[in-house]
């Protein structure tokens, strides 16, 4: 987090503050960037009803009884269209936009472009599992090449919300609970969608979202309110939105809840004393659906018309799919309450943004072209890549893995519900974009197949069914509908069941793919219990029983109640929700192909009972180090199941001469800090190097650790390398709750590298006050 120019940056000491302004240089080329010129010139010409039409988004479809925007468009009242994924129809639209409109103001195409457009790549905490920046990165250029040659040129993402509770739906579209690994990811899908700078053909103008406390709603229900005092918001739920910020993202998406009482799309403090006034972020907001009209089912707003003076006082630009502005802004200005000047106001980024991304000058898209882009073989190795690189091991008692194809083993049952799986491989996201919905998927059955070839048995049979107790509303969404196969009868269902059992008796050894249905996780999906669904805890039971060697894949978007499993079962997979081409990264890592090398961006619970769970606690006066410690629950350990940062490989490594440049730095210094590392299996493998900071005293509490570097690499058998990570201002600052800014305290710090959390190597160093 650095200070903006003239911001002052306080250091803390006992006794007194110690004050520093830093001078920031602007840039000659934003001197001189002819954009905002254009938009003004082509603001004087507009009305104040077209004005008020580009903060206006409505859907591309018949949505809640609106029909088709044609009309809407061509009058220029539209300044976006929303979920249309269709080539033809966006050119069409596009087409009324430009040649209808009285100003030809062409039209910002927006889509929840979360994984992928026609390539269906990882979901995100998949991605933040590769703990890979760069990967994600060229995920998300791949993503923004399809999508921009299909005509959409805004993504609704990255989703970068903090989320420490495995309850809630969403975790699967974000980094999962750090905000220094958060920030990275964010950062990199930012110049994934626009690169470093927007207006590239081939890039799209990204939105990130939902600011913020999204991801703290209680008890992890969906929508939910969030109460995050201050210091949590600044220091774990702020910083990836201010690394999207810093990387340049155009837009910005406010939150359906309530935060602290104040509904999120409504909040002056979210979006105008820390978005404008503090991060000075120049682009513009967009509301969720419909959030700007619930102000009023929140109980905020009186009515429509409160509503649309509430959110936009508050800085939302541009309102989703209500039409609460079209309808109120203009008597708003009448009245006195809404300035011209504040619609202008507003309207400035919207078309600076049409501007960068080359809207004016090339409106349409060469249809022509589309299929060869969509289609590039190219992107699908990526996917497989990137599947690949996201898959944890979680467990692998006596290397029952990698798995022979031909030798100890002749035949392999592949049995569960995502066995043969292929729209729950894609996600929700992924399955509800209409153009990809021929777009091949390789099932786990398939990939093992193709991964064996003949002579080895492969035996299939899909033991349970899954779906969701209560229905998501993504089943009856008209055109963007997604359907989960209703549950067979009982008897079927045990049909199904002695089935698989009996499959696996037949077998040298069993592979279960188990986990969520379709619509399981993601929005509108969150869950009172981790527990696998259906009846496939007990058909892992029951095959585990037959003395067969098993192996656990999971097809999840969130971490499940797998403890029984940790103990009983040899080897378990965690293979997320890995795409189209994750069948094939699968039967790569389970028959040593690839050699596995995620880690997790969560902390795995052991059960439900103990979220929210995160390994940046702080500490209490009865810490899990003091000796006589027992445990904060009398029936189960405070430890996770599995630490964040964890992931097993076929090799291993091993951490030794953490050093550092300078252990007495002064604040504002850097340090570096270096750690060995050695490959010391027979396998080339990879590893996550992680370093994990700790202040020992200050002027508020510190959690026990905190991430402040990370670097994945490969190492060959008997390699070593070393690894040099950088502490300063940046890494050692914290926003302090009593001196209410950033600040760098003189304390001393404790230092751990290793592959995990809870790794055990360590140093220390001792900050003092910078010299006058």
């Amino acid at each position: 987090m650095f200070p903006k120019p003239g911001r002052r940056l306080t250091l803390v000491a006992t006794g007194f503050l110690l004050s520093v302004t830093v001078i920031v240089a602007i840039p000659a080329s934003a001197q001189s960037d002819p954009i905002p010129a254009r938009a003004e010139a082509l603001l004087k010409q507009m009305t104040l009803e077209e004005k008020i039409g580009q903060l206006n988004q409505v859907p591309g479809i018949d949505f809640q009884g609106s029909g088709k925007p044609d009309d809407v468009i061509a009058r220029g009242l539209a300044s976006s269209v929303l979920w249309v994924s269709s080539p033809k129809e966006i050119n069409r639209l596009q087409r009324i936009a430009v040649e209808k409109s009285r100003l030809h103001i062409p039209l910002l195409i927006g889509l929840d472009v979360v994984q992928g457009y026609q390539t269906i790549f990882p979901d995100p905490l998949a991605m933040a599992a590769t703990w890979d920046p760069d990967l994600s990165e060229q995920e998300q250029s791949i993503a923004a090449r399809e999508a921009r040659a299909a005509g959409i040129n805004w993504a609704f993402g990255p989703m970068v919300d903090i989320a420490r509770d495995a309850r809630w739906g969403r975790i699967v579209e974000g980094a999962g609970e750090d905000p220094y690994l958060g920030a990275a990811m964010a950062r990199a899908q930012v110049y994934g969608f626009q690169g470093r700078q927007l207006g590239g053909a081939d890039r799209v103008l990204a939105s990130v979202k939902h600011f913020a406390g999204y991801g703290a709603a209680d008890g992890g229900r969906d929508y939910d309110s969030s109460y995050v005092a201050e210091e949590q918001l600044w220091n774990v739920y702020f910083p990836p939105f201010k690394a999207a910020i810093d990387a340049g993202v155009g837009s910005l998406m406010s939150a359906y809840m309530d935060l602290n009482d104040v509904p999120a799309s409504g909040n002056k403090f979210l979006l105008g004393q820390v978005l404008r006034d503090t991060w000075h972020f120049d682009g513009f907001v967009v509301s969720d659906a419909n959030a700007v009209g619930s102000l009023v089912t929140h109980g905020y707003a009186r009515d429509d018309e409160d509503a649309a003076y509430k959110a936009f006082g508050a800085g939302v630009n541009m309102e989703m799919v209500s039409g609460t502005y079209m309808k109120h802004l203009a008597d708003l200005v009448k009245q006195g309450k809404v300035s011209v000047a504040q619609i202008d106001a507003a309207v400035r980024p919207v078309l600076a943004a049409k501007f960068r991304l080359g809207l004016f000058e090339n409106p349409y898209f060469d249809e022509s072209k589309t299929a060869a882009i969509l289609s590039a073989p190219e992107h699908r190795r990526f996917a497989r890549t990137a599947a690949q690189r996201s898959i944890v091991l979680l467990r692998n008692e006596g290397g029952l893995l990698p798995l022979a194809a031909r030798g100890k083993y002749s035949s392999v049952a592949v049995l569960g519900p995502l066995a043969d799986a292929r729209p729950e491989l894609k996600g929700l996201w992924g399955g509800m974009i209409s153009a990809n919905k021929d777009e091949p998927v390789v099932s786990v059955l398939q990939g093992i197949r193709e991964q064996v070839g003949q002579g080895f048995h492969v035996e299939y049979a899909k033991g349970a069914s899954i779906r969701r107790e209560i229905p998501s509303f993504f089943e009856n969404a008209g055109e963007l509908s997604m359907h989960e196969e209703p549950l067979p009868d009982a008897v079927h269902q045990q049909a199904d069941f002695d089935q698989a059992v009996a499959t696996a008796k037949q077998c040298d050894l069993t592979v279960m793919v188990l986990g969520e249905s379709m619509l399981g996780s993601g929005e509108a999906a969150s869950r009172s219990s981790l527990q696998l669904q259906g009846r496939q805890q007990e058909l892992l039971e029951t095959v585990s029983r037959l003395g067969k060697p098993v192996v656990l894949v999971l097809i999840n978007g969130r971490p499940l109640d797998i403890s029984w499993a940790a103990k009983n079962v040899p080897a378990i997979v965690e293979a997320w929700i890995p795409g189209v081409q994750g069948g094939a990264a699968i039967a790569d890592v389970l028959f040593g192909a690839v050699n596995p090398g995620g880690k997790l961006p969560v902390s795995w619970p052991r059960s439900v009972g103990q979220e929210p769970i995160y390994y940046a606690h702080n500490l209490t006066q009865a810490p899990e180090t003091k000796p006589d410690f027992i445990s904060r629950y009398y029936d189960s350990p405070t430890s996770p199941l599995f630490p964040f940062g964890y992931g097993l490989s076929y090799t291993t490594f091993a951490y030794s001469n953490l050093r550092l440049s300078n252990e007495q730095p002064k604040a504002g210094e850097t340090v570096e800090v270096s750690v060995d590392i050695q490959n010391t299996g027979s396998r080339t493998g990879d590893t996550v190097a992680q370093l994990y900071v700790h202040r020992k005293a200050g002027s508020s509490s510190y959690p026990v650790r905190l991430l402040k570097g990370f670097e994945r690499l490969t190492l060959a058998p008997g390699e070593k390398k070393t690894v040099t990570f950088h502490l300063g201002e940046k890494e050692l600052s914290f926003w302090s709750p009593q001196a209410r800014q950033w600040v760098e305290e003189p304390e001393q710090f404790d230092i751990w590298a290793g592959d995990d959390s809870t790794a055990q190597l360590h140093s220390s160093l001792q900050v003092s006050l910078a010299s006058n």
